[in-house]
């Protein structure tokens, strides 16, 4: 009893006493902001790119396809996450004393990972159908680069100072600032130090490990078991929102209600159930066919190049094959020739009596000319 009475105390010494939060968001390069919540979304985005098309590679596509299809998929999920905020947050931007424009302040938060994963889904297939890979193939392969780049995006929250749960004195407090949204940066006294706001469970950080958690998964589960395409994603589809309804009942931000629940939460057990859908109908489905590979292509090319530059037929040196197939046409008309010629020598002539006329046959050729049968030309 005396070692799990301990057990707090030594959680506090090895433990940090809490965690600190950037005071300043912002940061500007002559008149160029560079924003800390930008710059996380922007290096999940790579992140997320660069692990889906290595294992695209590993399935046999070129290199370069994740690039050509997330540049259909990026746009509209960025689009699709600002529209799923507005429409379930919509109090600052169309409320009493909101301001529509700040709707398009992408820069200060407000994505909204449902319609990110909804429209960049869109925008996948268009580039899936524009490239020519099968569309479950490549959502299998981004699915746990999503679940990274959701990870590192949480960061973003946190330079934002935002995203956190109810009040808590554990050794991973978050440490909160008042927040001046519209500079970047925390509110400051008299003396120009930031102002704490309070220390609060980090749920930012909850969620980011959750995320990193189900990207293991996904990978682990994509290798080990035999799943049909399509399942990998279907298995984030449902994942993802288990993690969330724990971590969207934690946090203290305000959020729209209905019927006791925060809306999010709402979402997410539709998206479960999505989640599952999917699962049963992708593992009823045909695999899509397996793409062609590199070497594939290269045998093909040189199979034909070998093709087209073959002769039909030797020629002499430095005669073409049209001068060979004319003489070999003048060679077939001669010899036709003489056989004519041959054949009207050995005629009998008029009153010659060791000739005798071969007697009537039924169904025999009127004339007694040999028959001759011209060679096809050539």
């Amino acid at each position: 009893m005396s070692v799990l009475a301990a057990l707090p105390a030594a959680l506090h010494a090895a433990l940090p006493a809490e965690i600190p939060s950037p005071s300043v968001g912002v940061w500007h390069l002559g008149p160029l902001p560079i924003r800390g919540y930008a710059m996380c979304i922007l290096a999940g985005i790579v992140v997320a790119v660069w692990l889906t098309q290595k294992r695209l590679e590993a399935r046999g596509h070129r290199k370069g396809i994740a690039i050509d299809i997330s540049a259909w998929a990026v746009p509209f999920g960025i689009v699709g996450g600002r529209i799923y905020h507005l429409i379930t947050t919509p109090q600052p931007y169309f409320g009493q004393n909101g301001d529509p424009w700040k709707a398009f302040a992408i820069y200060e938060g407000g994505l909204g990972i449902w319609g990110a994963v909804a429209l960049g889904a869109v925008g996948a297939w268009i580039g899936c159908r524009k490239n020519g890979v099968a569309f479950r193939d490549f959502v299998d392969a981004a699915a746990p680069g999503l679940a990274i780049a959701q990870a590192m995006g949480r960061f973003g929250n946190w330079f934002n100072n935002e995203i956190y749960g109810a009040p808590t004195d554990v050794p991973w407090k978050l440490r909160i600032y008042e927040w001046d949204t519209s500079a970047g940066r925390a509110v400051v006294d008299a003396a120009g130090n930031p102002i704490v706001k309070g220390y609060f469970h980090p749920t930012f950080l909850y969620e980011a490990l959750w995320c990193l958690l189900l990207a293991a998964v996904l990978v682990w589960l994509g290798r080990r078991r035999p799943l049909k395409a399509g399942q990998v994603f279907a298995a984030y589809v449902m994942g993802y929102p288990v993690g969330r309804i724990v971590i969207e009942n934690m946090r203290s931000d305000s959020a729209n209600v209905i019927l006791g629940q925060r809306v999010n939460t709402w979402v997410s057990i539709l998206v479960f159930l999505l989640g599952v859908v999917l699962w049963r109908r992708f593992g009823r489905m045909e695999q899509p066919a397996l793409p062609a590979t590199a070497e594939d292509s290269k045998d093909t090319d040189h199979a034909e190049a070998t093709e087209s530059t073959e002769p039909a037929e030797s020629t002499e040196p430095g005669e073409t094959p049209e001068a060979t197939d004319a003489a070999e046409g003048d060679e077939s008309h001669d010899a036709a020739e003489a056989t004519a010629d041959a054949a009207g020598a050995r005629e009998p002539e008029a009153g010659d009596s060791s000739a005798e006329a071969p007697p009537d046959r039924p169904n025999a050729a009127a004339t007694g000319a040999t028959k001759v049968e011209r060679p096809t030309q050539s």
